[in-house]
């Protein structure tokens, strides 16, 4: 067990000095846990390491949860279990200085970081948590086994850490969802905390991976969050355009109604959206949405290095099947696509029918 010092200053406040620990056996982690000075609630952040400022946004934010008596355990982890044949586990990066660095900086009490044999003693686990028909749709259907791996590592490492909270970005939406089912399904005693996406300041949605990124293919990747920002700024126009529409005299009923209603005073260019939706059918808003992201990455197809899409989809968050035209409500509209050798996911939720 090593220590760490960790002086940390925010709002003016003073410096607290407490110690911050890097343990890789259980023994270790659950004596750091039952001799911790405090006695707050316990929160995890769990990771693959290399970690960066989404990493820290997701510390941060379970130190702000739990507060100065909480107990924050960061896990390093690198499960071989959720790589696939041909993917790239022995050339994932390995950053643990750094990763501490990191992580005391942001808040951690712990940072756990296990070899293979400690939380695998004997070899792969004959028992596995499986994912079901969810973890078969999106990502699963493009890493065959990826979420039953990563459920398997995530209870383990619930079972171990104990903690009242586990905090996981809202960027790997599908993951996220599947855990929440496992918790709910399988009575864990844990509140699952999402935490939005931490982009760069170009829109790309941080990830360990950008590193593998060249300035070209870099350029290229920006074609996913263009793609969904395209989709968010179809759905807010749309919205808007049905709450003017809405608001018209004699401009209830159909969608077709409503264009008429906007083209009789004269908003054209609103009245060719309206159009547009009444092609698609009643609340039609979805295809439309789905069209805008796909336009985009159509051109990105074409840039040089292009982007192979691998999918884009708009799901329902509760099974991430797909949603039909007419969706109203939550939804997540997910894209994964392959830049040179660099396999990059991201995603937005979205809201339909906000303006009824």
């Amino acid at each position: 067990m090593t220590l760490f010092a960790r002086d940390s200053a925010e709002g003016g406040r003073p410096a607290r000095h407490e110690p911050a620990e890097l343990v890789s056996t259980v023994e270790d982690l659950e004596y750091a846990a039952a001799h911790r000075a405090t006695h707050g609630d316990t929160a995890v952040v769990m990771t693959m390491g290399a970690l960066h400022e989404g990493h820290a946004t997701l510390i941060r934010s379970a130190r702000e949860r739990v507060g100065d008596k909480g107990f924050v355990v960061v896990t390093v982890f690198v499960n071989p279990l959720q790589f696939g044949v041909g993917e790239d586990l022995d050339r994932y990066p390995r950053t643990l200085d750094a990763d501490l660095e990191l992580a005391f900086g942001a808040g951690a009490s712990v940072v756990f970081a296990p070899s293979v044999d400690e939380v695998y003693p004997g070899g792969e686990p004959q028992v596995r948590i499986t994912a079901g028909p969810m973890g078969e749709r999106l990502e699963g259907a493009s890493r065959p086994g990826h979420f039953d791996g990563m459920l398997t590592v995530v209870a383990k490492l619930l079972h171990l850490t104990a903690p009242d909270l586990a905090f996981f970005g809202q960027k790997d939406a599908q993951q996220l969802a599947l855990i929440r089912r496992m918790v709910r399904d399988l009575n864990f005693p844990v509140e699952i905390v999402g935490v939005e996406t931490v982009r760069e300041t170009d829109g790309l949605a941080l990830s360990s991976r950008n590193r593998y990124l060249s300035a070209g293919e870099r350029r290229t990747a920006l074609s996913l969050s263009r793609a969904l920002f395209a989709a968010r700024e179809r759905l807010a126009a749309q919205e808007a355009l049905r709450a003017r529409a809405a608001s018209l005299p004699g401009a209830q009923g159909r969608a077709e109604n409503r264009a008429e209603a906007l083209s009789r005073i004269g908003e054209a260019r609103a009245a060719a959206d309206a159009h547009a939706v009444a092609q698609a059918a009643e609340g039609g808003s979805a295809d439309a949405v789905r069209a805008a992201a796909r336009a985009v990455l159509d051109e990105a197809a074409k840039a040089e290095p292009p982007l192979t899409l691998d999918y884009l989809a708009l799901v329902d968050p509760a099974d991430f099947t797909d949603v039909a035209g007419d969706h109203d409500g939550e939804a997540i509209l997910a894209v994964a696509a392959r830049v040179g050798s660099t396999r990059l996911i991201d995603n937005i939720p979205l809201t339909f029918g906000a303006a009824k």
